[in-house]
């Protein structure tokens, strides 16, 4: 199969049409996964009339394969949630990746996730009793996605909501276990990487973040 969306905002609008029980909820917010789930959940929160904000996450990349993951860290309110996948890990180092690459990896996760929750605007969330929408660009592994389904839990939401333009069967059967829903357009019979499913992927930068929480902060207080 071929390309799927035009560009993030057009699956952050396809993705709201499937989450009309949602709209106007009291108590209901759409975070993002920082940095490329912001501007779908932009997207999903305007079509939805919900308040919207960013969740810090930073995947945990194989050196060398920094694209697949072994694991990710989430920023929430001032505590780190890192989820590993112990099983790769011991693969990885049974394959000759030195721990000391593994750990180096995480510490710098770790320093640029506080990098990026102290620069953006209203990164800390009152998640107590509330529904919480968790919206990326799409799910491969799942890895980030696990990691912010417990932070948010962690942080008191009473539902935790995954909602994502395309996710893999593994990734998608994962989230079902963790989650009150997940809602997926788009789950492929051989999934490849995310952007190949939309005709613009551009790198989302922390500045694309802060001016999308900017305009949102602008609409609340008109």
């Amino acid at each position: 199969m071929g390309m799927r969306f035009r560009d993030r905002e057009e699956a952050g609008r396809r993705l709201a049409e499937v989450l009309p029980q949602f709209r106007g909820r009291p108590d209901t917010v759409v975070l993002g996964l920082a940095r490329g789930g912001v501007p779908v959940a932009a997207a999903v929160a305007e079509e939805l009339q919900l308040p919207f904000g960013a969740l810090p996450v930073r995947k945990l990349g194989v050196p060398g394969q920094e694209e697949t993951a072994f694991g990710a860290l989430v920023w929430s309110n001032g505590t780190v949630v890192r989820i590993l996948n112990r099983p790769f890990m011991a693969r990885l180092l049974e394959l000759g990746i030195p721990a000391s690459s593994l750990e180096q990896v995480e510490s710098l996760g770790r320093t640029e996730l506080q990098r990026r929750a102290e620069g953006y605007p209203g990164a800390a969330h009152d998640f107590e009793g509330k529904t919480v929408i968790l919206v990326d660009d799409g799910v491969a592994t799942g890895a980030s996605m696990r990691a912010a389904v417990e932070a948010v839990r962690g942080a008191g939401a009473a539902t935790v909501i995954v909602a994502v333009p395309l996710a893999s069967l593994h990734a998608q059967t994962a989230l079902e276990r963790l989650t009150g829903g997940v809602f997926s357009l788009h789950i492929p019979g051989r999934f490849r990487s995310v952007g190949s499913y939309y005709r613009t992927f551009e790198q989302v930068h922390d500045a694309d973040v802060m001016h999308l929480l900017g305009a949102r902060t602008d609409r609340e207080t008109d």
